[in-house]
């Protein structure tokens, strides 16, 4: 069923920066045409819980950017995704952060995802976008329960001539913030399954991106149930979208659970 997807993202990169074996391994194991959307390495975007396991901040992004020369050498790597978290507001020393990642990131495709409110606030919004396109950025536009400032608003605007990336991440309210969801709630935070309308919704979303930017990635992140999959299949069907040359075998190495 997997054979159906250009793209994945992966997951794993954000619990450990992987040798150049298993990137070699994906890489034979997928064709030319298909990419990868990377995850940064949790300590990154400063959400390990203990410290890193690096000299320092700046061998730790040396490590995760060597890493990456099997795919960026194939021509498979879409971009990098640096997901923060929550609790990474709109402040001066936030936005000095995403300078120096971007200098440590230098080179490549980076997307950033944020998860705090206000930098989507009318104050910030438009500083916000200014700030991702000048800095080459590419916008990670979300899909996500509106559950306070730990979550953000749906914000169709691309940062890059090139790229963009839509994730979809469900519209499970109750089950988004651990206080209200309790000690299961990364087993229900993506629990959702999308219906047709809200389909056919982001499918409107990305032409208008794809009218901006020349590529939209689109990752249903909805995982937590099993549903990614099949909606992914549905959105593709209703947008007319096909691929050829995806081997069967290509996402063998991939869970449900990494994407």
């Amino acid at each position: 069923m997997r054979a159906f997807f250009p793209t994945v993202e992966v997951d794993s990169t954000y619990y450990a920066v992987q040798p150049h074996s298993t990137w070699q391994k994906w890489m034979d194991e997928t064709p030319d045409n298909f990419r990868f959307i990377v995850k940064a390495y949790a300590g990154m975007t400063g959400q390990l819980q203990e410290k890193p396991p690096f000299e320092s901040e700046a061998v730790m992004f040396q490590a995760f950017k060597e890493s990456l020369h099997p795919v960026m050498e194939s021509g498979k790597l879409a971009m990098v995704l640096c997901q923060y978290p929550p609790w990474f507001d709109c402040t001066k020393e936030n936005v000095q952060t995403l300078r120096q990642m971007r200098t440590y990131l230098d080179g490549l495709p980076v997307a950033v995802e944020f998860r705090h409110q206000s930098w989507y606030e009318e104050h910030y919004r438009q500083k916000t976008i200014q700030f991702l396109s000048e800095h080459q950025f590419i916008h990670s536009v979300c899909d996500e329960p509106q559950a306070g400032v730990g979550s953000i608003p749906i914000v169709p605007i691309a940062t890059t001539k090139g790229k963009t990336l839509i994730r979809l991440h469900g519209r499970n309210r109750a089950g988004w913030r651990k206080e209200t969801a309790g000690a299961n709630w990364r087993k229900v935070r993506y629990l959702y399954d999308y219906n047709l309308e809200e389909i056919d919704q982001w499918i409107e979303y990305a032409e208008q991106l794809h009218a901006q930017s020349e590529d939209v990635y689109v990752i249903f992140n909805n995982n937590s149930g099993g549903h990614a999959s099949g909606n992914a299949r549905t959105y593709m069907e209703r947008a007319n979208l096909s691929y050829e040359g995806l081997a069967p075998k290509q996402l063998s190495l991939f869970s449900e659970e990494e994407r």
